[in-house]
């Protein structure tokens, strides 16, 4: 079986690429354009851990280049496409929204034209949460609109969704979006909470908690989250008795469906990091929902997925990753 995989040097990307390539029953291409956004230096030591895999290789390449992009796809050939590169980032794209666009559009279009041109069995692509907007109930179905998006982020998420369906039902493409709550654990990106939070709470500098720590999130552990990606991946639109030929573009949530307070979530890494945090109590942001949490009912029904990874012991799993890999300067 071959797998594609863009944005492999990715926090998600690389825990995807590393259980398909250490199945020995996959090769893997990954593909990333290693760019300036959080972190080379850990990017480049996530490949480092995929390159000991002998199922695995990689390509620097941007996938919004369009020609460049398509000639791998045509020369690879690969059974199944998971498409988890993208800009990331709710307060960035409010400084950079060109990159979003560049990504996220033009990008995600580069990689619908591929698949159309030469069809995998299926392609899964990253949505997020971020697209339940700001009326949005919780907990958040996948057939709820929600309303306007609280950030260009989501924007441009929102958008690769009606991009994908009109593909799916021009073309007959089968894909799938897959909406992440809050991913978190080893290797996890500098500028996700996790890491924030660990080296605030390290180093004894300031710790700010919007909202007062009252955000609540769905915080959902990278294994977990890959399980949900491979069960779908695995498993595209069969089709059933009176159903239309061209597949749909399914979306589904993957989350825990155990949102928690960012208070709660800064006391369990005090605990494990043995040290208390300098936290400072912010308002609200005008980008951020006040809560998330994931109606998991269509995803558990269509490939029987559920989280297993309780948020203490994920982030017991995190530290242990955060104190061998991030050692002070």
């Amino acid at each position: 079986m071959k797998v594609l995989v863009t944005g492999a040097a990715g926090f998600i990307g690389f825990h995807v690429c590393h259980r398909l390539a250490a199945s020995q029953k996959c090769e893997v291409l990954g593909v990333d354009n290693l760019n300036s956004y959080a972190s080379l230096e850990l990017k480049r030591a996530r490949l480092a851990e995929l390159e000991q895999e002998d199922g695995f290789r990689f390509v620097q390449a941007d996938f919004a280049d369009a020609p460049a992009f398509a000639g791998l796809q045509e020369n690879f050939r690969p059974d199944y496409v998971v498409h988890l590169g993208a800009q990331t980032g709710v307060r960035y794209s409010l400084e950079n929204p060109a990159a979003y666009v560049h990504s996220n559009l033009v990008g995600f279009a580069s990689v619908l034209e591929a698949a159309r041109r030469r069809p995998p069995k299926h392609l899964v692509f990253a949505s997020s949460s971020s697209v339940y907007g700001a009326d949005a109930r919780v907990p958040f179905r996948e057939d709820d609109d929600g309303g306007r998006p609280l950030s260009f982020y989501a924007a441009t998420k929102k958008a690769g969704e009606a991009m994908a369906s009109s593909y799916a039902h021009t073309h007959g493409l089968n894909l799938t979006g897959l909406r992440f709550f809050t991913v978190y654990g080893p290797w996890s990106r500098p500028d996700m909470t996790p890491m924030l939070f660990a080296r605030a709470i390290r180093d004894g500098t300031s710790l700010r908690l919007f909202n007062y720590g009252r955000y609540q999130r769905d915080f959902t552990y990278v294994d977990d989250v890959v399980d949900g990606v491979l069960k779908v991946l695995l498993h595209p639109f069969a089709g059933a008795s009176g159903e239309p030929t061209a597949p749909p573009c399914r979306i589904f949530n993957v989350g825990h469906q155990q949102p928690v307070e960012m208070k709660r979530f800064v006391q369990i890494l005090e605990s494990l990091l043995g040290r208390p945090a300098n936290v400072e109590l912010l308002p609200p942001l005008s980008t951020e929902m006040p809560a998330t949490c994931a109606d998991l009912a269509r995803i558990h029904a269509a490939v029987g997925y559920e989280p297993k990874v309780t948020l203490e012991e994920g982030l017991r799993r995190f530290v242990d990753w955060f104190q061998r890999y991030d050692r002070p300067a």
